[in-house]
């Protein structure tokens, strides 16, 4: 062992002669490559499993590359559950919050449906708006809007009826009243 400290003494590498700014970006750098390592965002475009619970999404990433494609299992006992993304627009800086608290600014948003998916309790959700992929970067507030208590087979019987609008079943406030939403930023 003392050999090799002979031949490899041990020294601290004096940085002083290298620029500070260039020290900062070996730095940034090094710290960028353990993100990566470590499983930071991903830029490639990957299938995220999100499972719906009463009344919340669980799994739903802050980001996602564009072309990500979004899955729903509804892991609730009763209520049936929908994830519907609506892609807010660019000069929109309000949080996910500020606006579900006001359900009118909900409602003006729905131009701008991405896609809907819609599972029944202890199921996994089926498209009925798109596909579940996330094509166009930008944020996009996820929400469920099915009524509080409503009946899952007579909502869906309403829904096949409903041509393309919003069903009209009996039920309470739409599940984000209760805190089911989230917000997502897809990445270009």
């Amino acid at each position: 062992m003392n050999d090799i400290v002979t031949i490899f003494p041990r020294r601290t590498m004096d940085t002083r002669h290298i620029p500070r700014r260039i020290r900062l970006l070996i730095l940034i750098a090094g710290a960028a490559g353990l993100l990566a390592a470590c499983g930071g965002a991903s830029s490639e475009p990957t299938t995220v499993e999100v499972s719906a619970v009463d009344f919340a999404f669980e799994d739903l990433p802050a980001t996602v590359a564009a072309g990500s494609t979004l899955t729903l299992t509804n892991n609730a006992e009763k209520e049936l559950h929908e994830l519907v993304a609506l892609r807010l627009p660019d000069d929109e800086n309000r949080s996910a919050a500020d606006i579900v608290a006001n359900p009118g600014d909900v409602v003006s948003l729905f131009p701008s449906v991405e896609t809907v998916l819609i599972a029944p309790p202890g199921e996994d959700g089926v498209p009925v708006v798109g596909t579940g992929t996330l094509t166009e970067p930008g944020r996009y507030l996820i929400i469920c809007a099915i009524p509080t208590g409503a009946d899952p087979g007579e909502y869906l019987a309403a829904a096949a009826e409903s041509e393309g609008g919003p069903p009209d079943v009996p039920g309470g406030p739409p599940h984000f009243i209760n805190g089911m939403y989230g917000e997502i930023t897809v990445e270009g």
